[in-house]
């Protein structure tokens, strides 16, 4: 469903950093580089944010509601069904925000019981939408004797994995064309939960992220076959929740206000810059930490992100480490195409067996290398590391 229109509020303040390149100063302010954001679902432009969606830069509270059916007695109790997912969701985000953001979960350890037969639903993934709206209506109205709604920023609906009409390829976020009222909330979407026991990793953190008005970065191929996960690969749950390096880009960090203005370098053309970037995944230094995200622009919403990725944090089963570089499009919508890792070794691969797309497994930059960006001006070299794990990184921008 589309999503509800909503009134925009700009980005928190940004502030100026500077590249030590010599007498030459190769940035500006960061809000130079910030995409603008488009009518696409989930654009990634982010000089403003969408209000619609809750923007999680302080603690947001979910409620978790079990549902179960006529046709189906569960088997798996309420508590096994939470620990699936927390806190191990809860801890994806503390990570990925540098403790920024806390997702604090509330489950209701009863089952709901449903009035219809999980089969009466038809769930599937591309579920018909009156099939899902009888669903969400009918789940809403059995929780709220139970739940009080005005309490909460996510709902989280989790239906018994063993009735015969569930369907695990169904989870997904629903946004509603018009929101859903319960005790005097406005619902405007909710994560409908369908998993297996045990269910698949880093599914709700992939999830999750949408509620948050972040895209889809998988290719769905359109006749169903192919793969999935040419445009990102392991780098990203919003690619894929299987990834070896999951830890959300730092476009996306910056775009949910994990990235502050120190953070974010961004270059202007004509001159050389060289920083040092801290692995994107690892924890705060002091109460900001150095940089972590370089960007170079290259149209009105088109850009071009540099950031270094390590096995720390969320990418700690990471197969390689490097510079990583990616074009951003802020126009393109969820499941577009928004962003596009550039592969810096396109003749091989690595991790075979264990990533979920070994031709981008070795995409990143490592140690004396350099490399030139297809059809930009833009070439990156990988000067050294520091001893703390850092990267020593050359950007020109006029090659």
């Amino acid at each position: 469903m589309r999503r509800t229109a909503a009134a925009l509020t700009s980005l928190a303040a940004v502030a100026t950093t500077t590249l030590v390149a010599g007498p030459a100063v190769a940035a500006r302010t960061a809000v130079a580089c910030a995409l603008p954001r488009t009518e696409a679902h989930h654009s990634l432009g982010l000089d403003t944010w969408n209000a619609s969606y809750p923007r999680p830069v302080r603690g947001l509270d979910a409620v978790i509601i079990f549902l179960s059916f006529p046709d189906s007695r569960p088997t798996v109790s309420t508590e096994e069904l939470a620990a699936d997912h927390f806190p191990a969701t809860s801890d994806f985000f503390r990570r990925a925000s540098y403790g920024r953001f806390d997702l604090r979960v509330h489950p209701q350890h009863d089952w709901v019981r449903m009035p219809k037969t999980s089969k009466a639903y038809a769930i599937r993934r591309d579920w018909v939408p009156d099939q899902r709206a009888a669903f969400l209506g009918d789940a809403i109205k059995a929780a709220d004797s139970r739940v009080d709604f005005s309490k909460y920023d996510i709902v989280y609906l989790v239906a018994d994995p063993d009735a015969p009409g569930v369907d695990s390829d169904a989870t997904k976020v629903v946004n509603f064309d018009e929101p859903m009222h319960a005790d005097g909330k406005e619902i405007k979407r909710v994560v409908t939960v369908f998993e297996h026991h045990p269910p698949d990793r880093n599914v709700l953190a992939h999830e999750t992220g949408h509620v948050f008005d972040l895209p889809d970065l998988y290719h769905r191929p359109e006749d169903g076959k192919g793969d999935w996960d040419t445009y990102v690969g392991d780098w990203d749950v919003m690619g894929s929740q299987f990834g070896l390096a999951p830890d959300l880009f730092g476009w996306q960090k910056w775009k949910l206000g994990w990235l502050g203005p120190s953070q974010v370098v961004c270059l202007q053309g004509g001159s050389d810059g060289l920083r040092t970037l801290e692995p994107l995944s690892a924890e705060l230094r002091g109460r900001t930490g150095g940089p972590r995200l370089m960007v170079v622009r290259t149209a009105e919403d088109h850009a071009v992100a540099i950031e270094a990725r390590s096995a720390t944090g969320n990418d700690g089963t990471t197969c390689t480490e490097g510079i990583l570089l990616y074009r951003v499009r802020g126009g393109q919508a969820s499941g577009g195409g928004p962003v596009e890792v550039i592969d810096t070794h396109p003749r091989t691969e690595a991790c075979g067996g264990r990533s979920v797309y070994p031709p981008l497994a070795d995409a990143p930059l490592q140690v004396g290398e350099t490399f030139t960006v297809p059809g930009e001006r833009i070439r990156v070299q990988v000067m050294d590391r520091t001893k703390s794990g850092a990267w020593n990184v050359k950007v020109t921008t006029k090659v």
